[in-house]
């Protein structure tokens, strides 16, 4: 019996997904995938440590490497090619708002607005916050464990973030994921839950702790840790910190096939930016939605392998019965 083959083509696909994961900031460890053992996960359930932040618009990959001719004889003539400088470029816009699409399409520190204490002197990044309750040992990354005295004190439908105190530390702040770098000692004693991705909604509250709706980015919380309710977000212009990451980009064709590129390290390269599309395309002057633009500069690593400097992996993986 005669075997099916398809001819390949062009993949065929609707939009880009993309998924993020920190990069260790101390030791410039970027998150690892292997599309040999990772190429073929389910785009709705990503591996850890990656992040997925859904369907993304705009996506342009951008090289500004250069390459030089070795010239010699005479006249000179070209010789060989050397590559004169690496350097690539990825833009996009995110198409939904939460902590994470914010703080990537933002070049410096991301905040949590914490829930302010009673009185507290006003600030343009939040005001002092409640005082933070102390985690209780069983903590997982979905249930925070509490006193009943301190359950009582949340509600569901409110978020938190789950960090440590800021004991007068420097350098990068946050745990596991570093949210900021700090270069002289601070005194506000909620400075890392301020600057944590350790954030979730609570779905429900019961004697003894918080259940929450999805899993803490930074997963189990550390010891000392203490949870503090927040009300949102907030960004600067300006700052000495960069937001770097790992970032997965995912086109999946028609026939099944799959395109990826990872960058081992994205560094956000842009201020805050927003770009509005109309909801209706007819009526340029009614509702919009509102985009968050972001652009990122690829740092490169060496390729164990070879030792090759390189700033992006691009993986193509067939589909079923194609001819390769």
């Amino acid at each position: 019996m005669a075997a099916n083959y398809l001819s390949a083509s062009a993949p065929i696909t609707r939009r880009v997904r993309a998924y993020f994961a920190p990069v260790n900031r101390a030791t410039q460890a970027p998150a690892m995938f292997d599309p040999s053992s990772l190429g073929e996960f389910s785009l709705d359930a990503p591996p850890a440590p990656w992040i997925g932040l859904g369907w993304i618009t705009g996506f342009v990959r951008n090289t500004t490497s250069k390459t030089s001719a070795v010239l010699t004889g005479i006249p000179a003539s070209p010789l060989e090619q050397v590559r004169a400088s690496l350097e690539a470029q990825v833009a996009f816009e995110f198409l939904a708002w939460n902590k994470l699409t914010m703080s990537l399409a933002t070049g410096s520190q991301h905040m949590n607005v914490l829930a302010p204490a009673v009185s507290a002197t006003p600030a343009p990044d939040g005001a002092q916050g409640i005082t933070a309750v102390v985690v209780q040992s069983g903590s997982t990354a979905t249930s925070i464990v509490l006193s009943t005295t301190d359950a009582a004190k949340f509600s569901a439908g409110v978020s938190v973030a789950v960090d440590a105190d800021y004991a007068g530390q420097t350098g990068f702040v946050g745990s596991p994921i570093s949210g900021a770098y700090v270069r002289q000692a601070l005194t506000d004693v909620d400075y890392i839950r301020r600057i944590t991705f350790n954030v979730a909604l609570v779905s429900q509250t019961t004697a003894t702790g918080l259940t929450l709706a999805e899993p803490l980015p930074g997963g189990v919380p550390s010891t000392g840790a203490k949870v503090q309710a927040i009300l949102g977000f907030v960004d600067r212009e300006g700052g000495s910190f960069y937001q770097e990451w790992s970032a997965l980009f995912v086109m999946q064709g028609s026939q099944g096939e799959r395109i990826s590129f990872y960058y081992p390290r994205l560094q956000s390269m842009q201020s805050a930016e927003e770009g509005t599309v109309p909801l209706d395309a007819k009526r340029k002057d009614g509702l919009e939605r509102v985009l968050l633009k972001a652009r990122f500069l690829a740092l490169p690593v060496a390729d164990a392998l070879d030792g090759e400097r390189v700033l992006c992996y691009r993986s193509f993986l067939p589909a079923a019965k194609a001819l390769v």
